[in-house]
Formats: structure tokens, C-alpha cells, sequence
């Protein structure tokens, strides 16, 4: 599955917003420098799910953040649950072969893509000790997550653009990387511990950029998307 040409066709601008009207208006200010969006947690249960469809009659790439992690059986009913909601792309924790299977089971036919979550890009090596992750970097857990959710029929993984060329020499040219926790150049990492710019990270291999404050908290948020787009095109 190759990346998209355009570049603003790589970059999912991140609906990280409280409410449907302050999503509504963030989308109508950058109009049609962005083609593509993700909803996430905190707006889906503000009303998330009409900005979805919204976005979608309007010719729009609509990427489901949900992060699904349960029982195989659940993980699999609500995948297919979301299938049946026509949006673009779903995220699933890559903890294990059970989910991912499960997962895939539950996308059937559908074109629903699947992106497994390897490590979130606000944990580092001291988190993963916390989880009782002893023996393994950020790094070599990635590389682990990416290859299970590849054998699983995955479409790609949600991976920090610090392991993104580890990723793509293990999976090969053709799996989806995307990758969050991008800043671009002098800005705030936040609570981002494995973050890098956004021409690093295409060069490194991912395939697409998910940016969420520097654009939704800029004072211009359309030219802060207009000069990642324009980055991703020089990379």
C-alpha cells in the first residue's frame, strides 16, 4: 500500500478539541489546505461521531482514533461496528496477536484500514519498566509490535517517527507508518517524549504525519498546516 503523492494528503490534522462547534470551526479555517483528520477520544464523546460523517460528506479522510485493547470477542464486534460506519482508518493496540486477529476478523470485507499503536509516543524506557517491560527499548517493542500487526493483515502501525526507519526495514516499503508526536522545529515537545520533526520523520520512512496542537493552537492555524504540508512535500 504506497503512500498518498500529494502531501497534503499525508497529514492527519488531530481534532483534539472539547466540542463539535470548536471542531467545526477549526475544519472551516483550514478549509482545503487539509484533506485529511483524525478524531480521538476526547472529541468522540463530545459528539465526535457527526463531526466524522460531517467530514466524510464533504469528501474528507476521516482517521478513528480509538486505540480498541479488550477481549478478543469485544475488540472484534466493535471493529466491525466501526466498519459498518464507512470512515477511513481505525487504530488498535498492538499488544498482542489476539487483538489484532480479532481485529481483522471483525473489518471483514469492509475497507476499513487497521492501524495497530506500538508505543505511545509520550512513553520512554521508563514507562516501559513501569509496565514490567524490562529487556526491551521503546525502540526494539515497536519493531516487535509492527511485525505482529503486519502477520496479522494490518494496514500499517502508529509508530514515533524516532523508529520509523526501524519499522520500515523490518515491514518492507509497502505497510502504512504513521506517525504522531511531530513538532515542528523550535516548538514545544509538550508531553511528547519521542518527538521529531516533521521532514525527519518522512524522510525516516513514515508514510503519514498526525499533528495536533501546533496547528489547532497556532494563532493562524491554516498557515501552520500550510508549512507542514509545504515540509512534507521537501522531504
Amino acid at each position: 500500500m504506497p503512500a498518498p503523492t500529494a502531501a497534503k494528503d499525508r497529514l492527519f490534522v488531530a481534532l483534539d478539541v472539547a466540542s463539535v462547534d470548536a471542531a467545526r470551526r477549526l475544519v472551516a479555517k483550514l478549509g482545503d489546505t487539509i484533506s485529511c483528520y483524525k478524531i480521538g477520544l476526547e472529541l468522540l464523546f463530545g459528539g465526535g461521531l457527526d463531526v466524522a460523517n460531517e467530514l466524510k460528506a464533504g469528501g474528507k479522510t476521516v482517521f478513528l482514533d480509538m486505540k480498541l485493547l479488550d477481549i478478543a470477542t469485544t475488540v472484534k464486534k466493535a471493529t466491525a461496528n466501526i466498519a459498518r460506519l464507512g470512515l477511513d482508518y481505525l487504530t488498535v493496540h498492538g499488544h498482542d496477536r489476539k487483538t489484532l486477529d480479532a481485529a481483522v476478523r471483525g473489518r471483514g470485507t469492509s475497507r476499513l484500514k487497521l492501524l495497530a499503536v506500538t508505543v505511545l509516543t509520550s512513553l520512554d524506557r521508563n514507562d516501559l519498566r513501569e509496565q514490567g517491560i524490562e529487556t526491551l527499548s521503546p525502540a526494539d517493542l515497536v519493531v516487535h509490535r509492527a511485525r505482529l500487526a503486519l502477520a496479522a493483515g494490518f494496514d500499517g502501525v502508529i509508530a514515533s517517527g524516532q523508529e520509523a526507519a526501524l519499522v520500515r526495514a523490518a515491514v518492507g516499503p509497502d505497510f502504512l507508518i504513521v506517525t504522531p508526536g511531530i513538532r515542528p522545529a523550535g516548538a514545544e515537545t509538550g508531553d511528547q517524549a519521542r518527538a521529531v520533526t516533521p521532514l525527519i520523520a518522512i524522510r525516516a520512512g513514515a508514510t503519514h504525519l498526525v499533528v495536533g496542537r501546533p496547528i489547532t493552537a497556532a494563532a493562524d492555524p491554516k498557515a501552520a498546516a500550510a508549512a507542514i504540508v509545504q515540509e512534507i512535500g521537501a522531504a
